[in-house]
């Protein structure tokens, strides 16, 4: 069966698109900005902060559809800046600690609202 996700521990989308999407076992979280759920305010200044919220946002979609973070087979991460890799590399591996899910990290022109980073993740129940 395949249904949408909707969480309150996520902020709502800012387009024509779920939180994230169960499907086949699966569990397709959308790209979350680095928006605070509680407050609807962005964060931009400190990428780690910015990272780690996106991070949580994820998660709170993941934890919603019944999995955990443990379930999470693949990870794709955008930066607005590539010289953020290793400070977002240090709260990811935190994170995560010792799982360890596919991953792709890429550089991109622009993110919605000019937010720093954007993550999206599939899970496997």
């Amino acid at each position: 069966m395949n249904k949408p996700i909707q969480t309150q521990n996520a902020p709502a989308a800012v387009g024509p698109y779920s939180q994230g999407y169960e499907a086949g076992g699966f569990i397709y979280v959308s790209g979350q900005l680095p928006i605070d759920p509680a407050t609807g305010m962005l964060i931009k200044e400190d990428v780690k902060a910015a990272a780690q919220q996106s991070l949580d946002n994820c998660k709170g979609i993941i934890k919603e559809a019944g999995a955990d973070l443990t379930d999470v087979v693949k990870v794709e991460i955008f930066l607005k800046d590539m010289g953020d890799f290793a400070q977002v590399n240090e709260v990811y591996a935190a994170f995560f600690g010792g799982h360890k899910p596919a991953r792709a990290c890429v550089e991109v022109a622009r993110l919605p609202l000019d937010a720093p980073v954007e993550i999206q993740m599939i899970a496997h129940k």
